[in-house]
């Protein structure tokens, strides 16, 4: 079964239509990238996916299930986890207890993640279990909301920007992660503006302008075509 399937979305803020017929398909242990300018429709279109905009209208299924109208906590505990660019982490909570504000029980058709295991996947977490999260720098925070999303033992994962802002380092442990996460057969859509690290882990690419769907292939096929990354990609 196909893990998410989005057809013919259209999505609105107030009177202002942002998307305009999205469809994608994403497939068990897939990364699909979706690039494009600022402002191209990419956080909306995954806000979208998990009940965050109030107007939509299409299909989006989940494991065969159409979500769309469902209220964002019962899209998230049907197993779709968000990581959010803004990270909304509980800055007075520790790490631990952040954490723990994301399990879920375990899915017969997902991965489990405990604490142990999200500390085999960021490892400078566990030394920092009894910090609070507002004391936390940029790229330990983003660690954490990943791995407190983990924590719910996600059947598809859509990750908002992933390597925004951070260092270099941190970009790489953030691949590396994302690496690990598709090698357990997680279903994986990102959000990126950050070309290199979308061709580093993604096998398609999506591009989005204006809110509307441009290009729909292999990471392969975009690279070797530059007129599209030139036209809707460059600054």
């Amino acid at each position: 079964m196909i893990p998410l399937e989005v057809q013919a979305l259209d999505s609105h803020y107030g009177r202002a239509q942002i998307l305009f017929q999205v469809a994608f398909t994403v497939r068990r242990g897939e990364v699909l990238a979706l690039l494009g300018r600022n402002g191209a429709g990419k956080t909306t279109t995954l806000r979208s996916l998990v009940g965050l905009v109030p107007r939509i209208q299409g299909r989006v299924t989940l494991f065969g299930r159409n979500i769309v109208g469902l209220p964002a906590h019962v899209i998230a505990r049907s197993g779709l986890g968000y990581v959010p660019e803004d990270r909304r982490i509980f800055a007075d909570l520790t790490v631990r207890e952040n954490l723990e504000v994301g399990r879920q029980p375990s899915r017969d058709d997902a991965p489990t993640w405990d604490e142990a295991r999200v500390y085999d996947l960021f490892p400078h977490l566990k030394a920092l279990r009894h910090r609070t999260g507002g004391s936390l720098s940029g790229g330990e925070q983003q660690m954490l909301t990943i791995a407190r999303t983990l924590m719910g033992n996600p059947r598809v994962i859509l990750l908002d920007e992933p390597s925004e802002g951070l260092a270099p380092l941190i970009v790489e442990q953030m691949g590396r992660a994302v690496e690990t996460l598709k090698r357990e057969g997680l279903t994986i859509v990102l959000s990126e503006q950050n070309l290199h690290f979308a061709q580093w882990v993604g096998d398609r690419a999506l591009i989005i302008e204006k809110g509307c769907i441009r290009f729909d292939g292999t990471m392969a096929a975009l690279a070797a075509d530059e007129a599209t990354r030139q036209a809707y990609l460059t600054v």
